[in-house]
């Protein structure tokens, strides 16, 4: 019997922090660290660091929509960012890391889309909230180093965790 997966891509500011927040759960296959929305072909960390390649920092998660419905994964994206900021998220500044949600179908568009009126219609935040949703297109797998840096590093991961802003932020306005 052939497994039935999906793709969800979300950014979400700095991807090394996108990814822990889904890894490891069940019927979330894998988690990857890429990039997506940009000009340029097959690009790397530099070409986006700088801003100028138009890529976003992704995590783009395989899941299987029986064990882990995409209504989940919003509900898990959503607390993880500042929707409210367009400049890029916490301490790191720059198109790059700006919030999106990347739908790959109609269903994934429609649900993303009420899932932003529910957040905008909550009025837990006083400034609009930014988050774009926007038709996946290409994604480009992040170098080796940045795949399941909070393993790998879990140390200076920890560090760039602490000093970003995001966990206080996420206490603050998602708890």
């Amino acid at each position: 019997m052939e497994e039935k997966y999906e793709l969800a891509t979300f950014a979400g500011g700095c991807f090394w922090c996108m990814v822990k927040p889904f890894d490891q759960l069940p019927g979330i296959i894998k988690v990857v660290s890429g990039y997506t929305g940009g000009h340029v072909i097959n690009p790397t960390y530099k070409d986006v660091k700088t801003g100028q390649s138009g890529h976003y920092e992704v995590v783009q998660i395989t899941f299987d929509p029986k064990l882990f419905p995409y209504e989940q994964l919003l509900d898990l994206y959503w607390p993880q960012i500042d929707p409210t900021d367009d400049g890029g998220q916490f301490q790191d500044r720059g198109d790059q890391y700006r919030t999106a949600i990347f739908y790959h179908n109609e269903k994934q568009l429609e649900l993303a889309e009420h899932s932003k009126h529910v957040i905008e219609q909550s009025n837990r935040f006083k400034n609009p909230i930014v988050t774009k949703i926007l038709p996946a297109t290409t994604f480009y797998e992040a170098e080796e180093y940045h795949q399941d840096f909070y393993k790998k590093s879990p140390v200076e991961y920890k560090l760039d965790r602490q000093k970003s802003g995001r966990d206080e932020f996420i206490d603050e306005f998602w708890k």
